[in-house]
């Protein structure tokens, strides 16, 4: 059911729009600013954060905003000021927007986990609603960071729009029709794990990305890392290591592409390769009831037992704006870990790693991510991608073998290492639910 819309035509009738600092100016972080400055009516891009100051004021300029309005700022009271006179603040530092009082919510777009990892927890401190673009650092320490929003009372959420908002939207739809999601899953046009960024640099220059973006997006990290945000989310886990990713032609080749006593015993996140409309998402969803399954099929759902929904896109910068007006307005997340630690994405070789070498990050030359069952990876001590990024090798390692904690040392200081930690020890990794209930639920052994 569409509320939002007339939500914030409401809030901006009553000239209270719901006000917004954004972190990160990047391709996606542009977008946004002229979606939110451009078209949402009731929200209000107060300021923005990036590491080059110049990006955010050219993320405002191409939105319109009068050169004039757009104002540097450099310390809490300067930015304070700003605000009072209905400026735009532009800023190297993001504490400036997670501190400032005037703002509802902060959406983080970086893409980066360390850095992201400060400015959320600043906000949360700072009782500010989170909207993330950010599955690398939710699908890492997500249920940690939940901990401290659910106590600090404010929503921390992953975005509408991305795959991980799109699925959740769509396993929300189908459950309240009565049909039991048995699979999430993910349409991907390409697969290659070795891919990397001079293999992406063509791809990348064109679709205005950069080649470690777009090298993420070719070697699977970026999916499964996702894929561990629905998993948290729902409780569905992954089959096996790196789930099965089966090629096919169109989302209705799901209903035979998967073993159907894993998807009605325990409930399954996968994906496949190559089938229309990529990159749409799917939900495989069971019923019971023999009137309903009839109808179902009279629908041209499948013929039972399985029943195809599908959404046939994810806009990504045009639906984000909706999940800070869910967080504001109605308490509500879009992508939220609410089982707890179900599913991690853990580093494998993409080539023979030496001892003494510095790893790169996600989307890189060393490494591509795996979905593992948090059951099998924390035991094992398997390496998360996110925090493999700028760890130095202590051994020599396989192509294709994956990382152990042991095999690196960890750079000192990083929050987000602490936060993982920590994680670890509130957090304990879970089989997922017994499927069918709700999330949070009680989960099931297997």
């Amino acid at each position: 059911m569409i509320i939002v819309d007339r939500a914030l035509r409401q809030r901006q009738a009553e000239g209270k729009p719901i006000k917004v600092g954004m972190v990160g100016a990047g391709a996606m972080g542009r977008m946004l600013a002229l979606q939110i400055t451009t078209v949402v009516p009731g929200m209000e891009l107060v300021g923005i954060a990036n590491r080059t100051v110049e990006n955010a004021r050219r993320a405002y300029l191409e939105a319109s905003v009068p050169p004039g309005d757009i104002v540097e700022v450099e310390s809490p009271a300067a930015a304070a000021s700003a605000v009072a006179r209905g400026k735009r603040l532009v800023t190297d530092d993001p504490s400036l927007l997670t501190s400032l009082g005037e703002l509802d919510a902060i959406l983080e777009v970086t893409g980066a986990p360390e850095p992201a990892a400060r400015v959320v927890l600043d906000a949360i401190e700072h009782g500010k609603h989170v909207a993330m673009m950010n599955a690398e650092l939710l699908g890492t320490v997500g249920p940690i960071l939940k901990s401290y929003a659910d106590r600090a009372g404010v929503v921390l959420t992953d975005s509408d729009g991305d795959q991980p908002g799109v699925m959740m939207n769509l396993y929300r739809f189908v459950s309240g029709l009565g049909v039991t999601p048995v699979l999430l899953g993910n349409l991907k046009g390409l697969h290659d794990p070795y891919r990397n960024p001079t293999t992406q640099e063509g791809f990348a220059r064109n679709a205005g990305l950069s080649p470690q973006m777009a090298t993420s997006f070719a070697d699977g990290t970026k999916m499964s890392l996702e894929m561990a945000l629905v998993a948290n989310a729902t409780g569905l886990r992954a089959a096996r290591l790196g789930m099965y990713g089966p090629d096919a032609t169109t989302v209705h080749d799901a209903q035979n592409l998967f073993p159907l006593d894993e998807l009605l015993e325990i409930g399954l996140v996968d994906y496949m390769v190559g089938a229309e409309p990529a990159p749409g998402v799917l939900c495989l969803g069971t019923h019971e009831h023999p009137a309903q399954k009839h109808w179902l099929g009279m629908y041209k759902l499948g013929a039972g037992p399985l029943y195809t929904f599908y959404t046939p896109y994810h806009l990504c910068h045009l639906e984000a704006p909706h999940t800070v007006a869910r967080a504001v307005l109605f308490g509500d997340a879009a992508v939220s870990p609410d089982v707890g630690h179900v599913l991690d994405v853990v580093a494998a070789a993409k080539r023979d790693l030496k001892a003494g070498e510095t790893l790169d990050g996600i989307g890189g030359y060393a490494f591509y991510g795996l979905a593992e069952n948090a059951v099998d990876s924390t035991p094992a001590r398997h390496l998360p991608v996110a925090i493999a990024e700028g760890c130095t090798m202590v051994r020599d390692v396989a192509k294709d073998e994956l990382l152990l904690t042991d095999d690196v040392r960890l750079p000192d200081g990083r929050l987000i290492d602490r936060l993982r930690a920590e994680q670890l020890q509130a957090c304990p990794a879970i089989p997922g639910r017994a499927r069918g209930t709700a999330p949070g639920g009680e989960a099931r052994g297997d």
